[in-house]
C-alpha cells in the first residue's frame, strides 16, 4: 500500500504503487524515525509497534506466496498446452472458431502460443484460453 504526500491527490497506477512500496527495512527505518522524535510525555505503546511489524512479516509472506502461485500457473499452463500437441481442437472467437490440430507452441511471450493447422490453412498465436473444445 503505497502512502501519498499531504496535499497531493491520491494515485492508484501501478507502476506509482510498484515504485512507492516499502521493504521490511524500509519499515523498521520509519519505525526508528518515529521511536527518535515521539513525545516523551505520551509514549507510543510498544504493542502497537509489534502488531505493525508482525502484520508487514504477514503481508510479505503473502506477496511471496502470490508469486509462487503465479509461478506454479505459469507452468501449469505451459503443461497443459505442451499436452494438446497433435491434439484437434476448436479455437475461440478470435480465430473465428479454427477445428484443427495443434502443430506447434511457442513461448516467445512468456505465455503458450499455439499454432493450429486446419485443413486449408494455419492459425497461429491461439491462446490456451481460445481453446473451446478438444477432441
Amino acid at each position: 500500500m503505497s502512502v501519498d504526500a499531504i496535499g497531493l491527490p491520491a494515485t492508484t497506477t501501478a507502476a506509482t504503487s510498484t515504485a512507492t512500496s516499502i521493504n521490511q527495512q524500509d519499515f523498521l527505518q520509519i519505525l526508528l524515525t518515529q521511536l527518535q522524535f515521539q513525545d516523551p510525555l505520551k509514549p507510543v505503546d510498544n504493542e502497537q509497534f509489534v502488531a505493525q511489524l508482525a502484520q508487514f512479516s504477514a503481508l510479505e509472506v503473502s506477496t511471496e506466496q502470490s508469486q509462487k502461485i503465479d509461478s506454479l500457473l505459469t507452468i501449469e499452463g505451459a503443461d497443459q498446452a505442451v499436452a494438446l500437441m497433435g491434439k484437434t481442437v476448436q479455437a475461440g472467437a478470435d480465430q473465428a472458431n479454427a477445428v484443427g490440430t495443434v502443430t506447434a507452441i511457442s513461448f516467445s511471450t512468456g505465455e503458450p502460443l499455439m499454432t493450429i493447422t486446419t485443413a486449408s490453412s494455419s492459425v497461429t498465436d491461439v491462446k490456451l484460453s481460445d481453446v473451446t473444445l478438444i477432441q
